[in-house]
C-alpha cells in the first residue's frame, strides 16, 4: 500500500534517505558500512547486493536484453532503458528546482542538482572522515589518497582518467 501512497516511514540516520519497506533500509546500510558481500568471479568488482551483480554480470556477457521501441538501442539494464526515453526522446521537464526554478527531465537530475544549492555531500569515503558532493570527486579521492581503482589511458591524447561508467553519476 505505501507503493501507492508514497509514505516512506524508514529513515537511514546517516544520510536522510527514506525507504518504504524496513528491509530496503536494511540493505541501503551496506552502502554506509562498505560491506559488499557478492563478488565478481570475472573482476574485482563486489556489490551489496546480489542483484546487482546479477546486473554487473552483462558487462561481462555483453547480454542487452532491453531495447528501446523507438530507436533499437539496446541496454543492459531496464532502468538504463527508462533513462533512456526519458532524457533523449522527450522533451518534458516535469521536476522542477525549489531553489532558483530550472527544470529538469528526471527526479535523478534534480536531486543531484539541487546539491549545488545546498551543499550535500551524499558520497562517503569508507576509508576516512572526506565526504564529497558528487561521486567522480569521491572515485577521484580513492584513487589518489587511497590506492583503490584504476586509472584509463586515452590512446589518443595519453591523458589519464579515472575508470568510469558511461552514464554520468552523481
Amino acid at each position: 500500500m505505501r507503493v501507492h501512497t508514497g509514505e516512506k516511514p524508514y529513515k537511514c540516520h546517516l544520510c536522510d534517505k527514506t525507504f518504504s519497506v524496513s528491509g530496503n533500509l536494511k540493505s541501503h546500510m551496506k552502502v554506509h558500512t562498505g560491506d559488499k558481500p557478492y563478488k565478481c568471479h570475472m573482476c574485482d568488482k563486489a556489490f551489496t547486493m546480489s542483484g546487482y551483480l546479477n546486473s554487473h554480470m552483462r558487462v561481462h556477457t555483453g547480454d542487452k536484453p532491453y531495447k528501446c521501441s523507438l530507436c533499437n538501442k539496446s541496454f543492459s539494464q531496464s532502468s538504463s532503458l527508462q533513462q533512456h526515453k526519458s532524457c533523449v526522446h522527450s522533451n518534458r521537464r516535469p521536476h522542477e528546482c525549489p531553489y532558483c526554478g530550472m527544470t529538469l527531465k528526471t527526479i535523478s537530475q534534480l536531486k543531484c542538482h539541487v546539491r549545488i544549492h545546498t551543499g550535500a555531500k551524499p558520497h562517503s569515503c569508507r576509508h576516512c572522515s572526506e565526504r564529497f558532493t558528487w561521486l567522480h570527486q569521491l572515485k577521484t579521492h580513492l584513487l589518489k589518497s587511497h590506492s583503490e581503482g584504476t586509472w584509463l589511458t586515452c590512446n589518443i591524447c595519453q591523458k589519464f582518467s579515472l575508470s568510469e561508467e558511461v552514464q554520468p553519476q552523481c
